[in-house]
């Protein structure tokens, strides 16, 4: 069932039934989430199993402010202070310490926990909500509200058709963002970018003075991270990466035979075949996130076969877009 996001009564409603320790899917600006009350262990059994998700690959906990992070971690250093004050609200996600009693299933068993304040007002307004309630909820377990590995869900009708009518979902409208937060481990002593997003390299630079470590340089004792395998994002078609040059090239070997294929790409493409279906990937990095799972999505509901994609530009910014379309490639 899906409820108005901008009801006062649906936001209680939604809050009451995570404390009831019943699953959710929840607006954020980046995507939408199936969530569940952080620190009960049953409820988040459940996320695992309605997604089928590995018990031990972790869930990002939703906090309604920074002042929450001392109910789940135990030390905040100085620079993740400094992302934390630079980016909350926002799409970023910082990996701490954890508490020992804090949020144990969430964090699929790890000593470390994911924690983010998404700037999505609906979502403001359920952790407050859910934090005014007579037994508390503090922190809200969401990943990502679809099946393990498929393409994340940006409107309420996406996760609707996820899940069907038994999950209530508060509908915060299309998603700001469009691709999940980045992801920081601040566990080691320095910035390590374990999940690219809207928020880049060069902006955790720019804040906490530090340049942004890749995995691969501390690949030691690295936290497992929602987003991060390799395979992941998949469309029920298979997803190939190519320049623009080479889609046209295939485009003109196949001809009129060319059918059942999907083309995102920011170039002008001439095709005679009517069965190819043509959508144009936006010049801004931002905007290309913000719909690239939506397009993926209505690639699948086309019934297409295969998805051509353009490779997006190396810069820092399209850093997000490109992690998610290599993992939704690598599922073929």
């Amino acid at each position: 069932m899906i409820l108005d996001g901008s009801l006062p009564k649906s936001i209680q409603a939604a809050a009451e039934a995570l404390a009831r320790g019943e699953l959710l899917g929840m607006p954020t600006e980046t995507v939408y989430g199936l969530a569940a009350d952080a620190d009960n262990d049953a409820a988040v059994a459940q996320i695992f199993a309605s997604k089928g998700r590995p018990t031990n690959h972790p869930l990002i906990v939703h906090v309604a402010d920074a002042e929450s992070i001392k109910r789940y971690a135990r030390e905040v250093p100085v620079f993740a202070q400094q992302l934390i004050d630079a980016f909350w609200p926002g799409p970023l996600t910082v990996i701490l310490p954890r508490l020992p009693q804090a949020a144990k299933a969430s964090t699929g068993g790890q000593d470390s926990v994911g924690l983010r304040c998404p700037a999505h007002p609906v979502a403001h307004a359920l952790l407050l909500a859910c934090q005014s309630l007579e037994s508390p909820v503090w922190g809200v377990a969401a990943p990502s509200a679809n099946k393990f590995g498929r393409v994340s869900p940006t409107t309420a009708q996406h996760v609707a058709s996820e899940f069907g009518d038994g999950l209530l979902v508060l509908d915060g409208g299309a998603c700001e963002v469009g691709i999940e937060s980045t992801i920081v481990d601040c566990t080691r002593g320095a910035p390590v970018l374990l999940r690219p997003g809207a928020i880049t390299r060069d902006d955790i630079e720019r804040v906490c003075g530090m340049r942004a470590l890749s995995r691969e340089e501390l690949p030691e004792h690295t936290p497992r991270a929602s987003g991060t395998l390799l395979a992941h994002y998949a469309p029920s078609a298979t997803v190939r990466l190519m320049n623009a040059k080479q889609i046209q090239t295939a485009l003109e070997v196949l001809g009129m035979d060319a059918a059942n294929i999907a083309i995102y790409t920011r170039a002008r493409m001439l095709t005679p075949a009517r069965n190819v279906v043509l959508r144009r990937m936006p010049d801004d990095a931002q905007e290309a996130g913000k719909e690239l799972f939506a397009a993926l999505r209505d690639f699948d509901t086309a019934k297409v076969k295969l998805i051509w994609v353009e490779w997006p530009p190396e810069s820092a910014d399209w850093e997000g877009v490109r992690d998610r379309l290599q993992r939704a490639a690598a599922a073929a």
